[in-house]
């Protein structure tokens, strides 16, 4: 089960302001240009375990169907492995790919954190040891899987803090590849689906799944899916709810077109209809 942390954060304003919508606990101050309503509060901040633990939950749902066995994971059609609740990407020596490699961050995080249990094997990895899918497939019950399962489901809440610090770097990463009316309508969206506990989740979980959106590799025939991109794929609207129904909607406008500019040889239609249900999904929220 998810192990909910409770230990204080010392983090920026912009990941301030969006535990601080999670807890409830914002001042009446607003960042330089950030629209009205748009609060944030500065020092520590404690994530309640209801939150944190229902995050992760969540997430782990997503992308691995909430089993311990879905942490190791390696799909079809796909040359690396997918690992953690988060489906963190680790790429085989040699074989770099054009999506972000997320678990290498991760145990990084992991040793910065001092967290306990740390296998020596995968601390000091060089890139992921098994060379193909077959043979990957072919270790899942031997020692070595079977403590890097272990290890990941008794460390949950750490994974879904290395996702929420992720968020906490996306904003000013986005913003600077982003300009003009582009980048204020970036940032103005961000602040609308953030006004509200399901969109904060929405921005959590998107970034995971899909990444920031500004690596260049990360383009099919010149256009990207992350969280940039649906950002500015958004319609005007209020804030609250109806920004997170239109962020919902604008994911899967975003995810859509993607599968259209996609490889034919990628096969990626066949996870279409799982992720239009992972964006129908953030209307509800948590």
């Amino acid at each position: 089960m998810p192990h909910p942390f409770s230990h204080f954060l010392l983090l920026p304003p912009s990941v301030v302001f969006i535990i601080a919508i999670l807890t409830g606990c914002v001042s009446a101050e607003r960042p330089a240009g950030s629209p009205a309503g748009a609060s944030i509060s500065g020092g520590k901040i404690q994530l309640p375990p209801a939150d944190a633990a229902a995050i992760g939950r969540r997430i782990w749902q997503n992308e691995c169907a909430g089993t311990i066995e879905g942490l190791t994971s390696w799909n079809a059609g796909e040359d690396f492995p997918s690992l953690g609740i988060g489906h963190f990407i680790w790429y085989v020596p040699g074989r770099p790919g054009p999506f972000e490699e997320s678990f290498p961050q991760l145990i990084a995080f992991m040793k910065s954190r001092q967290v306990p249990g740390l296998p020596a094997w995968l601390a000091n990895a060089r890139g992921c040891p098994w060379p193909n899918r077959e043979s990957f497939l072919a270790q899942q019950n031997s020692p070595q899987m079977r403590e890097l399962r272990q290890f990941l489901a008794n460390t949950v809440s750490v994974q879904t803090d290395f996702i929420v610090h992720r968020l906490e770097n996306a904003l000013p990463k986005m913003e600077s590849i982003t300009h003009g009316a582009d980048r204020d309508r970036l940032r103005a969206n961000f602040y609308k689906v953030a006004q509200s506990r399901n969109g904060v989740y929405a921005l959590i979980d998107y970034v995971n799944f899909k990444g920031e959106g500004i690596k260049p590799e990360e383009r099919y025939q010149g256009q990207g899916w992350g969280l940039r991109d649906v950002l500015l794929e958004m319609r005007d609207t209020p804030g609250g709810p109806a920004s997170v129904a239109e962020f919902s909607e604008a994911a899967k406008r975003v995810l859509q077109r993607r599968v259209r500019n996609s490889p034919p040889d990628r096969g990626e239609s066949r996870w279409l209809n799982g992720w239009m249900n992972r964006c129908a999904g953030y209307r509800s929220g948590l």
